[in-house]
């Protein structure tokens, strides 16, 4: 050490004197937490419009982008900015779905069961965890296959993307409903 350092240190010390280190305070109401992850089984739709909203459309489906194993979807209305912060996980997420241990037959009607009820309760953005089909064998990754083709026959499903590797990365999807605009 040179002398400007000691004296730089006890300048430093000197200024320092008295001071003590503050208790981090605890966080009041602004927590954040995930939703509880929930597999509707055996929910019925709650209401006929919703369930017909959901019902296969006859529009022509949308191409779904894959990127390696990352899927990336958007309507035409969602603009290239809102379908960005979906992809970098900007929005809060409203509910999730872990469709885990289902079988493809059972994964389409819970994912309908899930998006009756999320549209019913507001939300706008929510996350479908599918898993990336590592236990599928040849067959590839089947629910996230499933939930795809899905989501694209939902009118109400604005967009959806692949998660971020720390949200479940390539085994979990993010999707934009459409849904009522919440007054500020």
């Amino acid at each position: 050490m040179t002398a400007t350092d000691d004296e730089d240190h006890a300048l430093f010390r000197k200024a320092m004197q008295g001071v003590r280190r503050l208790k981090p305070e605890p966080r009041k109401g602004g927590t954040r937490r995930r939703p509880k992850a929930r597999a509707y089984f055996a929910r019925q739709d709650r209401s006929a419009v919703l369930q017909e909203s959901l019902a296969a459309g006859n529009s022509p489906l949308l191409p779904v982008e894959e990127s390696g194993d990352a899927l990336l979807f958007r309507r035409p209305a969602v603009s290239e900015s809102i379908f960005r912060r979906l992809r970098t996980a900007q929005f809060r997420v409203d509910g999730e779905i872990d469709l885990h241990g289902l079988t493809a037959a059972a994964a389409e009607p819970a994912l309908r069961s899930f998006l009756s009820e999320a549209l019913q309760h507001g939300a706008r953005v929510v996350r479908v965890i599918h898993g990336k089909g590592l236990r599928s064998g040849n067959r590839g990754p089947v629910l996230k296959l499933v939930a795809s083709h899905f989501l694209q026959r939902v009118d109400a499903v604005l967009a959806f993307a692949s998660a971020r590797e720390v949200d479940g990365g390539s085994g979990a999807i993010l999707v934009l409903l459409a849904g009522r605009r919440r007054q500020p």
